[in-house]
C-alpha cells in the first residue's frame, strides 16, 4: 500500500502546530466521557480547545468527521502502520479520543506492528482500560489517563496518568516554550509517571 492511498483511507493525519510529530484528530464532540465533562464547570474537558479556534473552521470540521467515519473501514490498521513509516514519534488523538474497546484494539495493533515509533496515546476513557493488563501493552506505546478534574488529583486506576492546574505545579514545559514541545518528550517517557499540563 502506498502513503497516498493510506492518507486516503484514514482521512489524513493531523499536524498540531505545537507537536514534533503529527497526530490524528477527530471530534471532540465525540468523545464519549469528555463530550460529558466539557458540560461541566471545574473539569479538565470543560473549555475544551478541541471545541474552539482552528478545530472550529469548516475544513477542519469536515476532515476530523471524515477520520471518524473511516475508523470503520477494514483496511484503517494497514493504513495507519504506512503512514507510521519512518516516523520516531506519533501522538494520537489531538482531538478527540479512543471510540470504544474495538478501536483501541486497533490501536494497539497498529502499534505493535509499528515497533520504531513511540506512541502516546491521552484518555479520559478509565471504563476501556479497567480490563486491560498494562504489562501486555506494547512497550513503544504510553497510554496516559486524564485527570478529570483541574486541580485534581492524578487517577490511580492506570500507571501513567496526566493531571491539569490552573496554578503553580506544571511539568509541561510547553506555556514557557512558545507552546510548543521543543525538545521534550515526557509525553511519551513511561518512566515519568505524571504529566501536569497548565490549564489552556
Amino acid at each position: 500500500m502506498l502513503k497516498k492511498e493510506a492518507n486516503k483511507i484514514v482521512g489524513g493525519l493531523s499536524a498540531p502546530g505545537k507537536m514534533p510529530c503529527p497526530s490524528i484528530n477527530l471530534p471532540a464532540t465525540a468523545c464519549n466521557v469528555g463530550a460529558k465533562l466539557a458540560k461541566v464547570p471545574g473539569t479538565t474537558c470543560h473549555g475544551c480547545y478541541a471545541l474552539k479556534g482552528r478545530y472550529n473552521f469548516k475544513y477542519t470540521k469536515i476532515a476530523m468527521a471524515r477520520r471518524l467515519a473511516a475508523l470503520q473501514d477494514s483496511r484503517w490498521v494497514r493504513a495507519m502502520v504506512v503512514l507510521m513509516e519512518n516516523r520516531k514519534f506519533f501522538r494520537w488523538h489531538d482531538s478527540g479520543d479512543i471510540q470504544s474497546a474495538w478501536h483501541l484494539k486497533r490501536i494497539l495493533e497498529v502499534c505493535k506492528q509499528t515497533p520504531d515509533t513511540q506512541h502516546w496515546l491521552p484518555t479520559r476513557e478509565s471504563g476501556l482500560l479497567k480490563f486491560l493488563d498494562p504489562e501486555i501493552i506494547p512497550k513503544n506505546l504510553i497510554i496516559r489517563l486524564s485527570a478529570t478534574k483541574v486541580n485534581g488529583a492524578a487517577p490511580t486506576s492506570w500507571p501513567w496518568t496526566s493531571t491539569v492546574t490552573d496554578g503553580k505545579g506544571k511539568t509541561c514545559p510547553a506555556p514557557d516554550q512558545g507552546g510548543k514541545c521543543k525538545s521534550c518528550r515526557q509525553c511519551w517517557t513511561r518512566s515519568i509517571k505524571n504529566i501536569t499540563y497548565a490549564k489552556h
